[in-house]
């Protein structure tokens, strides 16, 4: 398991990168990032639910968690956590296959919206390549998925 202490500088080819404009504010939007009671709702592609074995929110501290496909099959997931500044990035190493490391960022806008984009940052351009065949769109159902938890949060 290779674990980095550090944010992965990389050239364009081996990141995918997902933005959205999102109704809500910064906070309430990290906190969905950041609550496992939020974020096992609605982390990953339209019909996957989640099992958290591990949430430990600090760096150097280990998010496991098992991802339950629609088709039936179990995809476990070990995660590292590098930086935590809330409510304006979040980092962490993915060290089960595929190997990569997110760091997302949350900017406040105006009219209580916030952008939050993503990077998932790869070794080579080849993994990428092989990822970004089904991480594009099932990045953007993270998003849906996220939009509705919102809507849960929000009185």
């Amino acid at each position: 398991m290779e674990i980095r202490q550090e944010i992965t500088l990389a050239p364009d080819d081996c990141q995918i990168v997902s933005s959205r404009i999102i109704n809500g504010s910064r906070d309430l939007i990290f906190k969905a990032w950041t609550d496992p009671l939020h974020l096992e709702k609605w982390w990953g592609p339209a019909g996957f639910t989640n099992t958290f074995h591990e949430y430990n929110l600090e760096p150097g501290g280990n998010w496991s968690f098992t991802m339950h496909g629609p088709d039936g099959k179990n995809y476990r997931n070990e995660c590292v956590f590098i930086e935590i500044k809330a409510p304006v990035k979040l980092v962490w190493d993915h060290v089960t296959g595929p190997i990569f490391q997110l760091v997302a960022n949350f900017d406040e806008l105006p009219d209580n919206k916030t952008r939050v984009t993503f990077r998932q940052i790869f070794r080579s351009p080849k993994e990428c390549e092989n990822i970004k065949v089904y991480a594009v769109n099932a990045n953007e159902e993270n998003f849906d998925r996220l939009e509705q938890e919102l809507k849960a949060m929000t009185p």
